[in-house]
């Protein structure tokens, strides 16, 4: 469907049939789902995937449902079809909203509105800019937009030399220091992740805590791709007090093997992942007491000492669009506002 798209990347298939997978994706056993296709003439013109997070509508004290997986020809009446059966499944269900794309991923969200000319990253997805059409003409509007930063120090990009001096004060004052993931300590590490997200993102939009059980699963995934020295822990006195996870963008590695890893792919990646210079900025948190106080400059600011010497391209990928925290500092940090996601939505009751 997407095979004449420029900078669409074929995703995996041996990962696509883990993220549809409960006994491999843990997020589906917290989930009421259901799959569709739509054929014509059998052949496949589209998928939906509708479901009800019922850990986030606790939490959250809402009745919402979600979309997500949709793919779709270029025909009103084929998307029109798909997203009115995802409505009335929902409306079955006593679902008062529903909203989307999100992803069975986490991370994963949202149609790109504006940065078509630049490929998905690792854990993001590309999409034609019909589909926001498709959205509109449905009755969805738009719920939230997820902005994109990038830089990249091949090109000459340098830490405003400002932030040298800035961060060495926060450091002395909140007796701050920065280190690596422990690979040797891989679990304890990722409990601690764990810890600081639920603790430093509970009052974000669409949040909702994460099991600390989740922390085996997420040291097991982290093992297999991160580079270790773009994994940061910010201690203040020794007790964690932020984070920074960046991953090397495994998709640049991915391009050409049509989503199969088998006979050769599975060489190229082995041979690439540890010379990748591309990577995402794919989570941050930091503890309420530590936020605007600079911490979140002092992890760029490691980050940058630690991989910026390869010669390496970061998109920082997604901002909400209404955390002034981050998008400040992402511009403070003179990185480039260059893509757009949005997250649609609609009563289910008009």
């Amino acid at each position: 469907m997407h095979k004449n798209l420029e900078n669409w990347i074929p995703p995996l298939l041996s990962e696509q049939k883990t993220i549809f997978n409960p006994a491999k994706n843990s997020m589906l056993r917290h989930c009421d789902y259901q799959l569709y296709l739509l054929y014509r003439d059998n052949n496949i013109i589209g998928r939906v995937a509708v479901y009800i997070d019922k850990a986030a509508n606790e939490w959250q004290n809402e009745k919402i449902g979600s979309f997500g997986h949709y793919e779709c020809i270029d025909e009103d009446e084929a998307s029109d079809m798909l997203l009115e059966t995802a409505q009335t499944w929902l409306r079955s269900r006593g679902m008062k909203t529903i909203r989307g794309p999100w992803n069975f991923v986490s991370q994963d969200m949202g149609f790109i509105v504006e940065g078509f000319d630049l490929p998905p990253v690792i854990m993001s997805s590309y999409n034609p800019p019909y589909y926001n059409k498709q959205m509109n003409k449905s009755g969805l509007t738009k719920s939230k937009d997820l902005l994109v930063y990038n830089t990249d120090t091949s090109k000459g990009y340098t830490i405003p030399e400002r932030f040298i001096s800035y961060t060495d004060k926060i450091a002395k004052r909140y007796h701050i220091t920065v280190r690596q993931i422990n690979m040797k300590n891989l679990i304890e590490d990722a409990h601690t992740i764990v810890w600081l997200t639920n603790e430093s993102l509970k009052n974000n939009w669409g949040y909702y805590p994460i099991p600390d059980s989740e922390a085996e699963a997420i040291a097991a995934d982290l093992k297999m791709i991160i580079h270790p020295e773009a994994v940061l822990i910010a201690e203040a006195a020794g007790k964690a007090v932020g984070y920074i996870i960046t991953l090397p963008d495994v998709n640049v590695l991915l391009k050409g093997l049509n989503g199969r890893l088998f006979p050769f792919g599975i060489i190229k990646l082995l041979r690439g992942i540890k010379e990748i210079k591309h990577y995402r900025i794919w989570a941050m948190g930091i503890l309420e007491p530590y936020q605007k106080k600079g911490v979140s400059i002092l992890l760029f600011r490691h980050l940058n000492e630690a991989i910026a010497h390869k010669g390496i391209y970061v998109e920082a990928n997604w901002v909400l669009e209404d955390n002034a925290l981050m998008n400040n500092a992402m511009k403070n940090l003179e990185f480039d506002l260059v893509k757009r996601y949005r997250i649609y939505q609609k009563d289910l009751n008009a």
